[in-house]
Protein backbone atom coordinates (compact mmCIF):
# COMPACT_ATOMS: atom_id res chain seq x y z
CA UNK A 1 0.00 0.00 0.00
CA UNK A 2 1.38 3.59 -0.86
CA UNK A 3 1.53 5.36 2.13
CA UNK A 4 0.40 9.31 1.92
CA UNK A 5 3.75 11.42 1.78
CA UNK A 6 4.29 8.85 -1.21
CA UNK A 7 1.04 9.92 -3.04
CA UNK A 8 1.63 13.82 -2.23
CA UNK A 9 4.95 13.23 -4.62
CA UNK A 10 3.41 11.86 -7.54
CA UNK A 11 0.59 14.66 -7.38
CA UNK A 12 3.01 17.20 -6.90
CA UNK A 13 5.20 15.24 -10.14
CA UNK A 14 2.40 14.80 -12.01
CA UNK A 15 1.55 18.61 -11.40
CA UNK A 16 4.75 20.01 -12.55
CA UNK A 17 4.93 17.64 -15.58
CA UNK A 18 1.91 19.13 -16.52
CA UNK A 19 2.63 23.20 -15.75
CA UNK A 20 6.00 22.75 -17.79
CA UNK A 21 4.14 21.53 -20.46
CA UNK A 22 3.28 25.26 -21.12
CA UNK A 23 6.92 26.39 -21.85
CA UNK A 24 7.48 25.60 -25.67
CA UNK A 25 4.29 28.17 -25.57
CA UNK A 26 5.76 30.40 -24.03
CA UNK A 27 9.37 30.46 -26.07
CA UNK A 28 7.08 30.56 -29.43
CA UNK A 29 5.66 33.68 -27.96
CA UNK A 30 9.04 35.48 -26.64
CA UNK A 31 10.87 37.46 -29.21
CA UNK A 32 14.34 36.83 -28.17
CA UNK A 33 17.61 34.63 -28.70
CA UNK A 34 17.01 30.90 -28.10
CA UNK A 35 19.78 31.26 -25.35
CA UNK A 36 18.75 34.69 -23.79
CA UNK A 37 14.83 33.30 -23.31
CA UNK A 38 16.83 30.42 -21.43
CA UNK A 39 18.16 33.07 -19.72
CA UNK A 40 15.04 35.30 -18.68
CA UNK A 41 12.98 32.38 -17.49
CA UNK A 42 15.79 31.48 -14.88
CA UNK A 43 16.81 35.26 -13.95
CA UNK A 44 13.39 36.21 -13.45
CA UNK A 45 12.58 33.34 -11.15
CA UNK A 46 15.48 34.23 -8.96
CA UNK A 47 14.15 36.88 -6.95
CA UNK A 48 10.91 34.84 -6.49
CA UNK A 49 12.59 32.06 -5.20
CA UNK A 50 15.03 34.30 -2.83
CA UNK A 51 11.57 35.25 -1.05
CA UNK A 52 10.35 31.99 -0.81
CA UNK A 53 13.50 30.86 1.03
CA UNK A 54 13.24 33.64 3.32
CA UNK A 55 9.88 32.68 3.54
CA UNK A 56 10.63 28.67 4.36
CA UNK A 57 13.08 30.15 7.15
CA UNK A 58 15.65 28.69 4.79
CA UNK A 59 17.62 32.66 4.07
CA UNK A 60 20.79 31.21 6.14
CA UNK A 61 21.07 28.87 2.29
CA UNK A 62 21.48 31.98 0.51
CA UNK A 63 24.41 32.39 1.67
CA UNK A 64 25.54 28.53 1.41
CA UNK A 65 25.63 27.55 -2.22
CA UNK A 66 25.18 24.13 -2.58
CA UNK A 67 27.78 21.87 -5.20
CA UNK A 68 24.44 19.57 -6.31
CA UNK A 69 22.57 23.02 -7.00
CA UNK A 70 25.20 24.46 -8.85
CA UNK A 71 25.57 21.63 -11.12
CA UNK A 72 21.48 21.21 -11.72
CA UNK A 73 21.89 24.81 -13.05
CA UNK A 74 24.92 24.35 -15.27
CA UNK A 75 23.22 21.24 -16.53
CA UNK A 76 19.92 23.12 -16.84
CA UNK A 77 22.12 25.83 -18.84
CA UNK A 78 23.27 23.23 -21.73
CA UNK A 79 19.79 21.70 -21.61
CA UNK A 80 17.63 24.96 -22.26
CA UNK A 81 20.65 26.11 -24.85
CA UNK A 82 21.05 23.01 -26.90
CA UNK A 83 17.28 22.30 -26.81
CA UNK A 84 16.25 25.65 -27.99
CA UNK A 85 18.48 25.72 -30.94
CA UNK A 86 17.87 22.21 -32.54
CA UNK A 87 14.15 23.66 -33.08
CA UNK A 88 16.20 25.94 -35.46
CA UNK A 89 17.37 23.47 -37.51
CA UNK A 90 15.34 20.57 -37.35
CA UNK A 91 11.95 20.17 -37.12
CA UNK A 92 9.73 20.69 -33.98
CA UNK A 93 8.76 16.80 -34.00
CA UNK A 94 12.42 16.01 -33.96
CA UNK A 95 13.09 18.03 -31.26
CA UNK A 96 10.55 17.02 -29.29
CA UNK A 97 11.24 12.85 -29.24
CA UNK A 98 15.09 13.45 -29.34
CA UNK A 99 14.60 15.89 -26.28
CA UNK A 100 12.46 13.41 -24.13
CA UNK A 101 15.07 11.36 -24.45
CA UNK A 102 15.96 11.83 -20.81
CA UNK A 103 14.64 8.48 -19.03
CA UNK A 104 17.33 6.91 -20.88
CA UNK A 105 20.11 8.17 -19.66
CA UNK A 106 18.56 8.94 -15.78
CA UNK A 107 17.15 5.51 -15.53
CA UNK A 108 20.87 4.09 -16.30
CA UNK A 109 23.04 6.66 -14.69
CA UNK A 110 20.60 6.51 -11.75
CA UNK A 111 20.86 2.79 -11.59
CA UNK A 112 24.76 3.47 -10.97
CA UNK A 113 25.25 6.26 -8.81
CA UNK A 114 22.00 6.21 -6.44
CA UNK A 115 21.73 1.58 -6.66
CA UNK A 116 18.42 2.63 -8.03
CA UNK A 117 17.87 -0.52 -10.07
CA UNK A 118 14.86 -0.94 -12.04
CA UNK A 119 12.03 -3.10 -11.76
CA UNK A 120 11.23 -4.59 -15.38
CA UNK A 121 7.36 -3.95 -15.32
CA UNK A 122 9.36 -0.39 -14.85
CA UNK A 123 11.29 -1.06 -17.75
CA UNK A 124 8.24 -1.82 -19.50
CA UNK A 125 6.05 1.65 -18.54
CA UNK A 126 9.96 3.46 -19.72
CA UNK A 127 9.73 1.85 -23.25
CA UNK A 128 5.42 2.33 -23.26
CA UNK A 129 6.64 6.00 -22.48
CA UNK A 130 9.12 6.57 -25.08
CA UNK A 131 7.06 4.91 -27.47
CA UNK A 132 4.27 6.58 -27.10
CA UNK A 133 6.22 10.15 -27.17
CA UNK A 134 7.55 9.00 -30.90
CA UNK A 135 3.80 8.22 -32.12
CA UNK A 136 2.80 11.29 -30.97
CA UNK A 137 6.27 13.70 -31.85
CA UNK A 138 6.02 11.95 -35.62
CA UNK A 139 2.37 11.93 -36.20
CA UNK A 140 1.92 15.57 -37.71
CA UNK A 141 2.07 14.65 -41.05
CA UNK A 142 2.46 17.53 -43.34
CA UNK A 143 3.12 20.44 -41.03
CA UNK A 144 6.24 18.86 -39.34
CA UNK A 145 9.13 20.37 -41.89
CA UNK A 146 12.66 19.25 -41.33
CA UNK A 147 14.55 22.48 -40.97
CA UNK A 148 17.89 23.66 -42.74
CA UNK A 149 19.84 21.44 -41.27
CA UNK A 150 18.12 18.36 -39.78
CA UNK A 151 21.30 16.24 -38.34
CA UNK A 152 22.45 19.41 -36.48
CA UNK A 153 19.13 19.72 -34.57
CA UNK A 154 18.84 16.22 -33.97
CA UNK A 155 22.00 15.86 -32.69
CA UNK A 156 21.60 19.27 -30.62
CA UNK A 157 18.11 18.08 -28.95
CA UNK A 158 19.96 14.42 -28.30
CA UNK A 159 22.77 16.29 -25.97
CA UNK A 160 20.24 18.36 -24.62
CA UNK A 161 18.32 15.15 -23.43
CA UNK A 162 21.46 14.13 -22.12
CA UNK A 163 21.88 17.59 -19.84
CA UNK A 164 18.40 17.55 -18.69
CA UNK A 165 19.01 13.91 -17.61
CA UNK A 166 22.06 15.34 -15.16
CA UNK A 167 19.65 18.10 -14.36
CA UNK A 168 17.28 15.88 -12.97
CA UNK A 169 20.38 13.27 -11.19
CA UNK A 170 22.17 16.74 -9.66
CA UNK A 171 18.34 18.42 -8.39
CA UNK A 172 17.86 14.59 -6.96
CA UNK A 173 21.58 14.09 -5.41
CA UNK A 174 21.03 17.75 -3.81
CA UNK A 175 17.36 17.26 -2.63
CA UNK A 176 19.39 14.80 -0.36
CA UNK A 177 20.07 17.52 2.51
CA UNK A 178 19.10 20.99 0.98
CA UNK A 179 15.24 22.26 0.75
CA UNK A 180 13.75 22.86 -2.68
CA UNK A 181 13.63 26.73 -2.58
CA UNK A 182 17.00 26.18 -1.93
CA UNK A 183 18.28 23.82 -4.84
CA UNK A 184 15.99 25.71 -6.76
CA UNK A 185 17.56 29.04 -5.83
CA UNK A 186 21.37 28.29 -6.56
CA UNK A 187 20.49 26.12 -9.92
CA UNK A 188 18.32 29.04 -11.46
CA UNK A 189 21.41 31.44 -10.55
CA UNK A 190 24.42 29.40 -12.02
CA UNK A 191 22.18 28.86 -14.99
CA UNK A 192 21.32 32.13 -15.24
CA UNK A 193 25.10 32.97 -14.86
CA UNK A 194 25.59 30.82 -17.22
CA UNK A 195 22.82 31.76 -20.21
CA UNK A 196 23.70 35.41 -19.77
CA UNK A 197 27.29 35.42 -21.05
CA UNK A 198 26.38 32.36 -23.89
CA UNK A 199 23.80 34.40 -25.27
CA UNK A 200 26.17 37.58 -25.35
CA UNK A 201 28.98 35.30 -27.37
CA UNK A 202 26.09 33.88 -29.72
CA UNK A 203 25.29 37.33 -30.76
CA UNK A 204 21.30 36.99 -29.86
CA UNK A 205 19.04 39.41 -29.52
CA UNK A 206 18.86 39.86 -25.36
CA UNK A 207 15.51 41.51 -24.64
CA UNK A 208 12.45 41.23 -26.17
CA UNK A 209 10.89 43.26 -29.57
CA UNK A 210 7.45 43.48 -28.08
CA UNK A 211 5.55 43.87 -24.55
CA UNK A 212 4.10 41.00 -25.65
CA UNK A 213 7.45 38.83 -25.80
CA UNK A 214 8.01 39.87 -22.53
CA UNK A 215 4.93 38.99 -20.71
CA UNK A 216 5.93 35.29 -22.54
CA UNK A 217 9.17 35.41 -20.35
CA UNK A 218 7.40 36.53 -17.29
CA UNK A 219 5.50 33.61 -17.90
CA UNK A 220 8.20 31.63 -18.55
CA UNK A 221 9.78 32.31 -15.17
CA UNK A 222 6.71 31.27 -13.13
CA UNK A 223 5.94 28.09 -15.19
CA UNK A 224 9.93 27.32 -14.43
CA UNK A 225 9.27 28.26 -10.41
CA UNK A 226 5.88 26.39 -9.88
CA UNK A 227 6.80 23.12 -12.57
CA UNK A 228 10.48 22.71 -11.77
CA UNK A 229 9.91 23.88 -8.02
CA UNK A 230 7.34 20.72 -7.78
CA UNK A 231 9.43 18.18 -9.52
CA UNK A 232 12.32 19.33 -7.36
CA UNK A 233 10.43 18.72 -4.44
CA UNK A 234 8.79 15.07 -5.87
CA UNK A 235 12.67 14.41 -6.20
CA UNK A 236 13.34 14.60 -2.60
CA UNK A 237 10.47 11.57 -2.41
CA UNK A 238 10.81 9.42 -5.65
CA UNK A 239 13.35 7.73 -7.51
CA UNK A 240 15.18 9.59 -10.53
CA UNK A 241 13.92 7.80 -13.10
CA UNK A 242 10.27 7.53 -11.88
CA UNK A 243 10.35 11.29 -12.57
CA UNK A 244 12.04 11.08 -15.90
CA UNK A 245 9.57 9.26 -17.18
CA UNK A 246 6.31 10.98 -15.63
CA UNK A 247 7.70 14.40 -17.08
CA UNK A 248 7.08 12.58 -20.86
CA UNK A 249 3.52 13.60 -20.14
CA UNK A 250 4.95 16.93 -21.17
CA UNK A 251 4.82 16.46 -24.84
CA UNK A 252 0.51 15.60 -24.82
CA UNK A 253 -0.40 18.39 -22.47
CA UNK A 254 1.77 20.93 -24.53
CA UNK A 255 0.14 19.30 -27.88
CA UNK A 256 -3.47 19.76 -26.57
CA UNK A 257 -2.09 23.33 -25.38
CA UNK A 258 -1.01 24.28 -28.62
CA UNK A 259 -4.82 23.06 -30.39
CA UNK A 260 -6.20 24.96 -27.82
CA UNK A 261 -4.26 28.28 -28.67
CA UNK A 262 -3.11 28.15 -32.16
CA UNK A 263 -5.62 25.73 -33.48
CA UNK A 264 -2.83 23.36 -34.06
CA UNK A 265 -5.07 20.37 -34.33
CA UNK A 266 -3.66 16.78 -33.08
CA UNK A 267 -3.61 13.71 -35.62
CA UNK A 268 -5.12 10.21 -34.67
CA UNK A 269 -1.59 9.04 -34.59
CA UNK A 270 -0.77 12.29 -32.02
CA UNK A 271 -3.67 11.76 -29.39
CA UNK A 272 -2.95 7.72 -29.96
CA UNK A 273 0.59 8.92 -28.86
CA UNK A 274 -0.14 10.62 -26.18
CA UNK A 275 -2.87 7.74 -24.68
CA UNK A 276 0.07 5.58 -25.06
CA UNK A 277 2.19 7.82 -23.20
CA UNK A 278 -0.31 8.74 -19.96
CA UNK A 279 -0.66 4.59 -19.68
CA UNK A 280 2.71 3.85 -19.57
CA UNK A 281 3.50 6.72 -16.77
CA UNK A 282 0.77 5.29 -14.98
CA UNK A 283 2.38 1.59 -15.42
CA UNK A 284 6.05 2.76 -14.31
CA UNK A 285 4.54 4.85 -11.28
CA UNK A 286 3.06 1.62 -10.16
CA UNK A 287 5.76 -0.59 -10.88
CA UNK A 288 7.76 1.76 -8.40
CA UNK A 289 5.30 1.97 -5.36
CA UNK A 290 6.68 -0.45 -3.59
CA UNK A 291 10.03 1.25 -3.10
CA UNK A 292 11.23 2.35 0.19
CA UNK A 293 10.51 5.85 0.97
CA UNK A 294 13.83 7.96 2.12
CA UNK A 295 14.28 10.43 4.56
CA UNK A 296 13.97 14.20 2.75
CA UNK A 297 14.65 17.73 3.88
CA UNK A 298 11.34 20.04 3.29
Amino acid sequence: MITAPRWTAYAALLFGACAISLTPIWVRLADAGPAAIGFWRLALSVPVLAVLMVANRDAASLARPTLPGLLAGLFLCGDLALWHYSLGFTSVTNATVLGNLAPIYVTIIGWLLFRERPQALFMVGLTGAITGAVIMATGGGVVSTPGPNPLLGDVLATLGAAWYAGYLLATRAGRAKNTTSAIMFWSSLAGAAALLPLSLVLGERLLPATTGGMWALIGLAATHVIGQGAIAWSLGRLPTAVAAVTVLIQPAFSGAIAWALFGEALTAQQILGGTVVLAAVVLAQWASARRPQVPVTQ
